[in-house]
C-alpha cells in the first residue's frame, strides 16, 4: 500500500477526493510530520518554518516523490534530493497570476505616487496635485526571467503600452542573451527580477549594475532577496542614484524592524505577499496534486518538475 504523508491543512480539500487503497498519514505539527514521513513514499509537507521542512525531508528516508506549493525550493538540501533520486514537483505557476498583477500594481503605485495619496487620505488632506506624474505608456522595462511569472508579466505590461525586453537563459528569438543585458541597463525605466534563486543569480544585481541604471529607474524584485546585493541597493537608494525599488522579497525575511529599507522614502516593501494576494492558491495546488497523484499511481509523468541540480 502506498503511504502518503500530507499536511493536515489541506485535508478538508483532499480527503474526500483521494483514491482508495492509500495509507494517508495526516499531520499538523512538526513532530507529527517527522513521524508521518518515516515510511512515506509520497510527501507534501510544506511549512512556514523552512528549517523544519528541511528536517522533515531528511527524516523521509523512503520518499520517492516530494510535492510542494513553493516554486522556489532553494532552502531544501539539494544534495540530498539528488542523492536519494527523489522526484520533486513544485508550485511553479500556481501564484503566477497574482504575482504578475502585483508587479503591475507596484509599478503603477510608484508611477502615480499612490502611497503619498493614501497617506494624505489618512491625514484628511485634499491634495491639489498628483505626487506622481509618471506614465507607464511609452516606458521601457527589462524583464529578467521568463518562466511562468515572467510570461504573465510581459503581456500585462504591454497592455499598458510598456515596451518589454526579455532576458532568458535559454535564449530565443527576440530576447536579450544572458551576457548582453548588463551593457543595456541604461536604456530601461524599469528593471524587473523574476529569476529563480540559484548560485548563478545570487547577487546578480550589485553596485555595478545599479550604477549602470538610469537615475530615475525603478527596480522591481519578486524573485528572491538574494538576487540583489542588498547593502549596495540601500546605498543606491540613500544616494538617490536610482529612482526607487519595489521589493516583495528581502534578505532576510522577515526584514528586521530596524533595517534601513523600511524608512527609505524610495523603497517600497511588500513583505513577500504577492503570492498570497489571492484566494485560489490552495485550490490550484490541491487540484494539481490530485492530477499528479493519478499520474504517479498509473506510471505517467509528473509536472512541473523541479530539478535540484539546476535549483529550479
Amino acid at each position: 500500500m502506498t503511504i502518503l504523508a500530507i499536511s493536515g491543512l489541506i485535508r478538508p480539500m483532499l480527503e474526500s477526493r483521494l483514491p482508495d487503497g492509500l495509507d494517508v498519514r495526516w499531520f499538523m505539527t512538526h513532530n507529527e510530520a517527522l513521524e508521518a514521513v518515516a515510511e512515506a513514499e509520497i510527501g507534501w509537507f510544506d511549512m512556514n518554518d523552512q528549517q523544519a521542512m528541511a528536517e522533515t525531508l531528511r527524516a523521509a528516508k523512503k520518499l520517492k516523490w516530494l510535492n510542494s506549493i513553493y516554486a522556489g525550493l532553494d532552502f531544501l538540501p539539494m544534495d540530498l534530493l539528488i542523492e536519494r533520486g527523489i522526484t520533486v514537483t513544485n508550485g511553479a505557476g500556481i501564484n503566477a497570476i497574482t504575482i504578475a498583477e502585483y508587479v503591475v500594481m507596484g509599478m503603477l503605485n510608484i508611477a502615480k505616487g499612490y502611497r503619498d495619496v493614501v497617506r494624505a487620505q489618512d491625514r484628511h488632506e485634499w491634495l491639489l496635485d498628483s505626487p506622481g506624474k509618471r506614465e507607464l505608456a511609452g516606458s521601457k522595462a527589462l524583464l529578467l526571467g521568463y518562466g511562468a511569472i515572467g510570461q504573465l508579466i510581459k503581456p500585462r505590461l504591454e497592455a499598458f503600452d510598456v515596451e518589454v525586453s526579455v532576458v532568458r537563459r535559454s535564449g530565443g528569438e527576440g530576447v536579450i542573451a544572458p551576457d548582453q543585458w548588463r551593457a543595456r541597463l541604461g536604456e530601461f525605466d524599469w528593471v524587473i527580477l523574476a529569476v529563480p534563486a540559484t548560485s548563478e543569480t545570487e547577487g546578480m544585481i550589485g553596485a555595478a549594475e545599479l550604477a549602470a541604471m538610469k537615475s530615475d529607474a525603478v527596480i522591481v524584485n519578486i524573485a528572491r532577496g538574494s538576487v540583489i546585493d542588498q547593502p549596495a541597493l540601500v546605498d543606491a537608494l540613500e544616494k538617490k542614484a536610482i529612482g526607487g525599488a519595489f521589493l516583495d522579497v528581502t534578505t532576510p525575511e522577515p526584514l528586521p524592524a530596524d533595517h534601513p529599507l523600511w524608512s527609505l522614502p524610495n523603497a517600497h516593501i511588500t513583505m513577500h505577499l504577492s503570492g498570497r494576494a489571492q484566494d485560489k492558491m490552495f485550490i490550484r495546488s490541491g487540484q494539481r496534486f490530485l492530477e499528479n497523484l493519478d499520474n504517479y499511481l498509473n506510471g505517467r509523468p509528473l509536472a512541473p518538475i523541479f530539478d535540484p541540480a539546476k535549483g529550479y
